[in-house]
């Protein structure tokens, strides 16, 4: 098994020089989860673990020291010509760290206020499922527009070659955008590595609440309709198991919006 597992890496990982994506999500990962028990720890007022950074009572999210290391280690890699493989290796493991610590607090960017522990807070945790997800279809030798090999157009440089890469450019981004403009995030990311997703995702019907329905079913009840029940009957336990995981894995985000107060 082990044999196995070296042949694996070398193969999929050391030989297509993915060795510096492969420490970037590892330590993605571990940075999420470590932050993830940290705030865990500091919310169920642990005495012997070390609180919040508030130097003057100024609370410094964590996304702050995110953004350091991000800044740092992406300039690093820029300013440095050539770098070795162990450079990349160790400068892409801090840009992980430092990703990991921005996602976690990515609803707080989207609603411009702190909303870490209420319903909003979910945001946060998808934008860490949706990173590790792609970043993982990257490292198993996935290619986002997926149909196109850029490489053809290397091989044979024409005009007619390259109208006919962007041509699929354009039909994949456009399935696409329809797939997310009717609220299946999920596909429509994943779609851009896999197209047979996409094709799904752009024919089936919309999800009731997304802008494609609200702009394409106003005047036809019996599609909505049909969204509606599909989303409850499908939609709704996925979504129910989706949160069970996130609550196990990140915790509880129960506290009231507090812009009702």
């Amino acid at each position: 098994m082990t044999t196995l597992a070296l042949s694996w890496f070398d193969r999929k990982i050391m030989l297509p020089g993915r060795l510096p994506l492969f420490v970037f999500l590892c330590s993605f990962i571990f940075a999420f989860a470590v932050i993830r028990f940290s705030v865990r720890m500091i919310r169920a007022q642990v005495r012997w673990w070390p609180g919040n950074v508030k130097p003057g009572g100024l609370h410094i999210h964590h996304m702050v020291f995110g953004m350091v290391f991000m800044l740092v280690s992406g300039v690093w890699l820029i300013a440095v010509r050539e770098p070795s493989v162990e450079a990349e290796a160790t400068l892409a493991g801090i840009f992980g760290v430092g990703a990991a610590l921005v996602l976690d607090e990515f609803a707080l960017i989207l609603h411009l206020r702190d909303v870490y522990w209420e319903e909003a807070g979910r945001t946060s945790v998808d934008a860490v499922f949706v990173a590790v997800a792609l970043v993982g279809l990257l490292l198993l030798g996935f290619r986002p527009i997926g149909v196109i090999d850029w490489s053809d157009y290397s091989r044979d440089p024409t005009v007619g070659n390259a109208l006919l890469l962007v041509a699929y450019a354009v039909v994949e981004l456009g399935l696409a955008l329809v797939t997310l403009l009717k609220g299946k995030v999920w596909t429509g990311l994943v779609g851009l590595f896999v197209l047979p997703l996409l094709l799904v995702g752009a024919i089936r019907l919309s999800r009731p609440n997304a802008p494609w329905a609200r702009w394409r079913y106003g005047n036809r009840p019996k599609r909505l309709a049909r969204a509606t029940r599909r989303e409850e009957k499908w939609r709704t336990p996925v979504i129910t198991a989706k949160i069970r995981v996130q609550e196990f894995l990140s915790g509880r985000h129960d506290l009231p919006d507090r812009r009702g107060r």
